[in-house]
């Protein structure tokens, strides 16, 4: 007879094997598999989307001890939701879910939908999105297609290209479909995703306790290091900014709201000085180099006497802040960064 932890080696069936393999060596204890309703399940998967879990359960906790429900998350105030945000990157994430929790108000008597369709019409909820909520939030039979996914499908199936072409993405959803079982959709959801999450990894995959090594094409064919193609990189354009960190008498900062579209949209910053504008000096402060997806960022803070900076604009959202406040605030990382950096030199 089979021992449990190997009991999946007996089984042909792929959904068999996974959950078998994830009942002993799955997650089990994750935030958001307690108390497990489709408000903490969807941020969850906002938050977990680019995200390893390792940086998302912090960040989940402060979050739904301050928004427990969906309602709270409604009725806060967007400089709240950005701050809870503030490091984890990607901040269109966060102004989505805040703007699809008032839809959600309005429109939905203040809970999520609970089909694929009507969740996609939310704001920041693709269709695997929406298909993890139903499974794991309703347990219903929903194929979802993560990045760990795919990963998963384009191994076992060993399906070549780069899985952001369309006709890639089509083969890898037939075969998340194909894979999907009848029932047990919340465990499996969860399955699938921890798969790729702790074994089918992107660097040194663990092909020798995979519960579905035995007819993995990639495994068979040495393919494994190969699949899924990654896209051809483009060299990534550097740019370059000067922003002043802006102190009055009173040691206060100025900060300024961005514009909501565009790099750190809705985020409180530092002023930034128009390029090739030399006439504010002041006192440079250590250069930051920022990595967006799309381009690299050179930030050369400097720190402007308020009785120096009569060249520096004021688009009518500023606010002076001590610098306690100005932590407080949904700041982008390396923002804080420059921040922190005064404080240690008042220090």
């Amino acid at each position: 007879m089979s021992t449990p932890s190997c009991r999946w080696k007996t089984l042909a069936d792929f959904a068999a094997r996974l959950l078998a393999w994830w009942e002993c060596h799955g997650r089990h204890d994750l935030p958001w598999q307690i108390d497990r309703t489709p408000y903490r399940v969807w941020l969850s998967e906002i938050m977990l989307q680019q995200t390893q879990v390792g940086t998302v359960v912090p960040y989940f906790q402060r979050f739904t001890d301050c928004f427990p429900s969906l309602s709270d998350l409604a009725r806060a105030d967007l400089d709240e939701v950005m701050a809870l945000w503030s490091g984890l990157g990607y901040y269109a994430r966060a102004r989505n879910l805040h703007a699809a929790a008032r839809i959600c108000a309005e429109q939905h008597k203040g809970c999520l939908p609970k089909t694929t369709e009507e969740l996609q019409a939310l704001p920041g909820i693709g269709e695997s999105t929406a298909n993890a909520i139903i499974a794991q939030a309703h347990d219903r039979r929903a194929p979802i297609l993560d990045g760990n996914v795919k990963r998963v499908m384009a191994r076992h199936a060993a399906i070549a290209g780069w899985p952001g072409k369309t006709a890639v993405q089509r083969q890898l959803w037939q075969e998340s479909e194909s894979r999907t079982p009848p029932d047990r959709a919340r465990d499996y959801t969860q399955a699938i995703m921890d798969l790729g999450a702790t074994l089918c990894r992107r660097r040194k995959p663990d092909c020798a306790n995979c519960p579905v090594a035995s007819d993995c094409q990639a495994l068979a064919l040495n393919l494994v290091d190969q699949l899924p193609e990654s896209r051809k990189p483009k060299p990534r354009p550097r740019r370059s900014t000067r922003l002043a960190v802006l102190q009055d008498e009173q040691r206060r900062i100025m900060l300024e709201r961005r514009p909501p579209s565009g790099i750190w949209g809705g985020l409180w910053s530092l002023p930034e000085l128009p390029h090739g504008d030399n006439r504010v000096q002041g006192q440079p402060l250590l250069s930051i180099e920022h990595h967006f997806t799309h381009f690299i960022l050179d930030i050369h803070p400097v720190l402007v006497h308020a009785s120096e900076s009569s060249n520096i604009s004021d688009n009518g959202d500023t606010e002076w802040l001590s610098v306690s406040e100005a932590l407080s605030r949904g700041i982008p990382r390396p923002i804080r960064q420059i921040i922190e950096g005064v404080l240690a030199l008042e220090d």
